[in-house]
């Protein structure tokens, strides 16, 4: 039976974006039970990239410099 859905087309995942105790941009995956600092953050025209200490880069599309933490948002692994 072939693939009905590309292999390169992956799901998003709920993921909560908050300060961790030293002040800086921390991302929780719970599927995973990750938690990992933000050590870059890019700004595309689809959204942000943000790139996690473990070399993980999630995209989000709704994520903007005002919002306010911490919040679950929806992120794709890239």
């Amino acid at each position: 039976m072939p693939c009905l859905y590309p292999l390169t087309t992956k799901k998003p995942m709920k993921v909560m974006l908050h300060k961790n105790d030293h002040g800086h941009l921390s991302v929780y995956v719970p599927k995973k039970d990750l938690e990992e600092e933000v050590v870059e953050q890019t700004t595309t025209t689809e959204g942000k990239i943000l790139t996690l200490a473990n070399g993980w880069q999630l995209s989000f599309k709704n994520l903007t410099e005002d919002t306010k933490l911490p919040k679950t948002l929806n992120a794709k692994k890239l």
